[in-house]
């Protein structure tokens, strides 16, 4: 017990992989769990039952979807390249869950739940949900079909057009509080969440987040009216799973990134309910997001192509880059830049 490299490298290392695991088993529990419920919400919106059959109200639809996909063969097509076939969905999965690494839950006795509390926390969000677009455009390219192909091809104009809006909403958030330290701008929430005097930019983040994760009305890059199923069409059995998982993953992490930017994160909304735990306050914030997400996908028409990129390019743009005008100007013209010293 005494060894200097077991004290310096082995203790450390076990506490790391247990705080991993602590973070990816509920996130990959979460997943199969919102699967159900979004299939629940959509039913509920169309007047139907949804899943009913497996466990009581069909809670278990989700594990046994995923036991049938462990099961199935992976066919891979016969003109597909093999090695980036396999490693698309793989990508897709790992980036969607090493995301997680920088979000924090709150304070439980005193320690702070988090696994890597890191002072660029938010560049590292942005840096990982850009490198997310690579792993369709593989599947898209490796799959040499044409469906997927176009997919792809949807998917990397889509998601870098929005990346730029999103990046300008975070500018105002960052101006507000002098910190990229995800835990700095959940504390500098306690006296007034952000989506009040940020709320067009909350909007647009919302709507960007949509757009981003590819869900309705921006779903074009799988639309199965015009490309079957886009960048999927080729896959099966688990890899076609690995897709799922990573698309709710990052779903997940959007709703958490506008838990933390503008509702304060794990902050109750009034003093005298801080006897509930900050992490139930992110969860239930999490879910109440998801619940919008599920609403939109039920409630709103798909977006043409000309639309979806005119609303980037041409709307989302110009507000938020004047955002970020009118912020800056406005925290310098009163002196209220936060100093951080």
């Amino acid at each position: 017990m005494d060894n200097p490299f077991v004290q310096d490298y082995v203790w450390p290392g076990l506490w790391m992989l247990g705080g991993i695991l602590a973070v990816m088993l509920p996130v990959v529990l979460a997943v199969a769990i919102i699967i159900y419920l979004d299939r629940k919400i959509w039913a509920a919106m169309q007047l139907r039952r949804g899943p009913n059959v497996v466990g009581p109200f069909g809670i278990l639809q989700s594990f046994a979807d995923g036991i049938k996909l462990v099961l199935k063969e992976t066919v891979v097509p016969a003109s597909a390249n093999k090695g980036v076939f396999f490693i698309a969905p793989v990508l897709t999965f790992v980036l969607a869950m090493v995301a997680w690494a920088v979000i924090p839950w709150g304070y439980v006795n005193g320690v702070k739940l988090v696994i890597s509390d890191i002072n660029v926390g938010i560049l590292y969000l942005f840096a990982i949900s850009s490198l997310g677009v690579y792993g369709i455009i593989m599947s898209g390219w490796a799959s040499n079909s044409r469906y997927p192909f176009l997919g792809g091809l949807r998917s990397a104009a889509q998601m870098v057009s929005y990346e730029v809006s999103i990046g300008f909403v975070l500018i105002t958030v960052l101006l507000c509080v002098g910190s990229l330290n995800l835990s700095d701008v959940v504390e500098a929430q306690r006296n007034l969440w952000f989506f009040i005097p940020l709320f067009p930019m909350f909007i647009i983040f919302l709507i960007s987040a949509l757009a981003e994760t590819n869900r309705p009305p921006f779903d074009l890059p799988e639309a199965e009216a015009e490309l079957v199923a886009g960048y999927q069409v080729e896959y099966s059995s688990m890899t076609f799973a690995m897709f799922w998982l990573g698309e709710y993953a990052n779903i997940l992490l959007m709703c958490a990134m506008l838990s933390i930017l503008f509702f304060g994160g794990w902050l109750p909304p009034f003093a005298f309910l801080d006897f509930i735990p900050g992490p139930i306050w992110l969860i239930l914030k999490i879910a109440f997001f998801f619940f919008i997400f599920s609403w939109v996908k039920a409630a709103v028409p798909r977006y043409r192509y000309d639309q979806l990129m005119r609303l980037g390019w041409k709307v989302f743009l110009p507000i938020s880059l004047g955002a970020v005008v009118v912020v800056s100007g406005f925290l310098v013209a009163f002196d209220l830049l936060p100093n951080k010293g």
